[in-house]
């Protein structure tokens, strides 16, 4: 297969000068020797002196020659200097730190050629630039928000035990609010180191074979207290020997995050339906509460870091749950998705291969 191949199949134009051009330029030379041919006929019938007849020639095709090079010049110029320079323009302001450069287009859509496609990757690459530069700085600002809190608290309640009129039951409350502080700043960092680790590849899968259902059961069974102090309607659906072949610890943090959730954002007395089911070669899991729903604009970033629906921060969180949720899914072969109405409640879906599905070098164990 041929180098431009994949280009042409693609229906990019994969030369910048046609044919056409080198027929149209074959076609004026061939005009030009005929209408110098003619004009010396004229000028022998007419007896014109000899010197005009020796110095025509030169004279004619001096101008043939500058009409075609300024010719070329003017197409060479349009056609790669100028998109050339402008692309060069942008990139040094993009290396300055400006993503707000865009580049337009050489041709309109339906004649885009290989450099028109070059103009709009490097857009895309810097409107992509650009979201990570702002990704990068909300990061920043919500690592600060987030920290600054349980520190802030710590240090005042460690203010008020140091004072000396303090009661045995305002030191045992003060000393119970700087642990619940430091275990909030503690659970950030341990989130960020691993959502970290996550995100780069260093981070060992161990990959098992195991039963979905005995393990959902597991972490139901963890928030048995929170169902009953919320009077909460439970319903579960487990479909039985639903195999499936991932890291069972990190895993683990998905149906925490997603029935933490659940209970957290489901008022006195709502209802959480918690379902497992496999069906088309893949084990379905969904997560449904009645609680507080989201907007349009918090699901459209439930899986970004630090966002938070709940702006006023009343409920507990960091806003790195569900963005470790959906790495570990993808680091499962899986996916997730979201459906939400405000004031409603919402349905997370989780979907993931069966065991029989996954390649064979992954390691097996003995089914629970």
């Amino acid at each position: 297969m041929k180098k431009d191949e994949p280009t042409k199949k693609k229906g990019i134009k994969d030369e910048r000068f046609p044919r056409s051009v080198f027929f149209v330029y074959l076609g004026v030379l061939l005009l030009m020797a005929g209408l110098h041919t003619n004009v010396i006929v004229v000028i022998q019938r007419l007896n014109i002196n000899s010197w005009l007849m020796a110095a025509f020639p030169i004279l004619y095709w001096l101008l043939v020659a500058a009409g075609l090079t300024i010719y070329t010049r003017k197409q060479i110029r349009n056609t790669f200097e100028i998109p050339m320079q402008n692309l060069a323009d942008a990139t040094k302001k993009v290396a300055e730190g400006d993503f707000s450069v865009y580049v337009p287009a050489i041709h309109t859509a339906d004649k885009l050629d290989y450099l028109d496609f070059m103009i709009l990757d490097f857009n895309k690459m810097v409107e992509e630039l650009g979201s990570v530069e702002t990704l990068k700085t909300d990061f920043v600002s919500n690592v600060s928000h987030e920290m600054k809190t349980p520190i802030a608290v710590i240090k005042n309640y460690a203010e008020l035990l140091s004072m000396e009129k303090v009661s045995d039951q305002e030191r045992r409350e003060y000393g119970k609010n700087i642990e619940e502080a430091a275990l909030r700043l503690s659970s950030l960092i341990s989130n960020i180191l691993r959502l970290n680790k996550l995100e780069n590849q260093k981070i060992d899968v161990q990959m098992e074979r195991y039963n979905l259902g005995g393990q959902l059961e597991e972490y139901i069974l963890q928030y048995e207290e929170m169902w009953d102090e919320k009077e909460l309607e439970l319903t579960v659906n487990l479909e039985e020997n639903a195999v499936v072949c991932a890291d069972r610890e990190l895993l683990g943090l998905v149906w925490n995050n997603l029935i933490s959730n659940a209970v957290k954002f489901t008022e006195k007395g709502g209802s959480v339906e918690i379902s497992l089911s496999t069906g088309g070669g893949d084990i379905e899991v969904s997560v449904a509460d009645t609680g507080c729903g989201m907007s349009e604009e918090s699901l459209r970033h439930v899986f970004d870091k630090f966002y938070q629906g709940d702006t006023s921060h009343a409920k507990e969180g960091n806003g790195l749950g569900l963005a470790l949720v959906k790495r570990v899914i993808e680091l499962m072969n899986g996916e997730i998705r979201v459906e939400s109405r405000k004031g409603v409640g919402s349905i997370f879906t989780v979907r993931l291969p069966q065991a029989e599905k996954m390649p064979e070098t992954t390691a097996e164990v003995e089914l629970d």
